[in-house]
């Protein structure tokens, strides 16, 4: 069983009950008054493990959970992807639920969280495989927790059908860049056009390796190939269907991981964003909101990557029937959007990264917006923001829980906050 990078020369094993599972999956127990987090172990087991500090290493399970199932995948453990296979399903989506109401209870906010949805689809979309020598031949696949070993995989079954080839497509091009002597890594994106393929680690490579790149591409019917951003060959549009709209966004530049965690998301977002006008939609990407809203309202898009910016615009431009979109290219961290920026808009729609957007939302409550959703793939900062939001005036109305990163421990979220125009103080308050 995998764990992270621990030394277990000097590792004594111990038998251990576990009581609960931890934030990152594990199993929590507890010995000579420590926690002690044990991976892939579950609640009501007695294990043999291995300990090495506050982790330990799973050795063998002595009395086994009634909720523990065989894991389907035959990496499970070691790819360092999923870490809830061997955990049956309704402890499961309890368990994630559960997350996101404990990141808001620890903030004082009780607010109603919807069950849980499915999202995984057909699978991931979009795959990061690391290309590295194993006894002697390149391999593709993923990374033991905690280490730089590679587990070669040949096809990830939580990926859809368009990327089964990926493992054998990815070494293709690694076998090219062997010669550069550096780590290897292939971003495969399934598109509606083919693989979308960016190489990342070696630089850019002799014109003469460009060429058999290029080469290798067309033999493999490659939609798009491209090597740290720069598009060597595009055969296709690697386009993406954003509602009517159609995308091709920039060499391994963000997407939804899949494509119902995107629809599942963008509902949420269309649903509560009933009736609205002008709409400011911040962290915007390549336009996954934004190209839905706007077949129903005007949409000011801002994001700090202006290649992203430039893929969303030409969507909009491109697809008939849509109403205004605007796009503006700004770093939200360092400079987010004022209260007199943002009081042009009766909603805003804000998708931050993991860390959240705690400048962003401080500029919200003083403003005259009366609402805002929220989408999160972090409980923790989404809670936060939350605070402040609440905190400010606004009351969290509803929560949807997002499951589309299935058997791993990530949630994403959608929060629906409103503001009463009653109790929007005329005078800004101070933080």
């Amino acid at each position: 069983m995998g764990t992270r990078n621990i030394s277990w020369a000097r590792a004594v094993a111990e038998r251990l009950e576990i009581r609960d599972l931890g934030s990152a999956g594990d199993g929590v127990a507890e010995h000579a008054g420590e926690i002690v987090h044990v991976p892939f172990a579950l609640p009501g087991e007695a294990i043999l493990a291995e300990l090495g500090g506050k982790r330990a290493r799973l050795l063998k399970i002595e009395r086994a959970s009634p909720d523990r199932v065989e894991p389907f995948c035959p990496h499970f453990a070691r790819c360092g992807g999923c870490v809830f296979q061997h955990l049956a399903e309704n402890p499961y989506v309890l368990w994630k639920r559960e997350r996101v109401v404990s990141a808001l209870a620890r903030q004082g906010i009780a607010a109603p969280v919807a069950p849980l949805v499915d999202a995984h689809g057909e699978g991931r979309r979009r795959v990061v495989l690391h290309l590295r020598p194993v006894e002697g031949a390149l391999r593709a696949g993923f990374m033991e927790p905690g280490s730089h070993n590679l587990v070669p995989v040949e096809r990830c079954p939580i990926t859809v059908p368009a990327l089964r080839d990926a493992s054998r497509v990815a070494e293709a091009f690694g076998r090219l860049l062997a010669g550069t002597g550096k780590p290897v890594d292939a971003a495969v994106t399934a598109t509606d056009e083919g693989l979308d393929i960016e190489l990342r680690g070696s630089g850019r490579p002799p014109e003469s390796i460009v060429q058999r790149l290029v080469n290798e591409a067309q033999q493999l019917d490659i939609a798009r190939l491209s090597i740290h951003g720069e598009v060597l060959i595009e055969r296709r549009r690697p386009a993406i269907a954003m509602g009517r709209a159609s995308v091709v966004p920039p060499p391994g530049s963000f997407l939804q991981a899949t494509a119902r965690g995107e629809e599942e998301l963008a509902a949420a977002v269309l649903a509560a964003a009933s009736g609205a006008r002008k709409v400011v939609d911040l962290f915007s990407g390549v336009g996954p909101f934004t190209l839905r809203l706007a077949e129903r309202a005007e949409v000011h898009a801002v994001e700090g990557q202006a290649a992203m910016l430039a893929a969303l615009d030409r969507a909009a431009r491109e697809t008939s029937g849509l109403r205004r979109v605007t796009t503006e290219t700004r770093d939200l961290f360092r400079r987010p959007l004022l209260p007199i920026e943002l009081d042009r808009f009766d909603l805003a729609v804000i998708d931050p990264p993991r860390q959240g957007a705690d400048a962003q939302v401080r500029q919200m409550i003083l403003s005259s917006l009366e609402r805002v959703i929220m989408v999160s793939c972090d409980p923790g900062t989404f809670a936060r923001d939350a605070a402040t939001l609440t905190g400010g005036g606004f009351a969290l109305e509803s929560v949807l829980p997002v499951d589309q990163f299935k058997w791993s421990t990530h949630v994403e979220i959608v929060g629906v906050f409103g503001r009463p125009s009653a109790r929007r103080s005329k005078r800004r308050p101070r933080l």
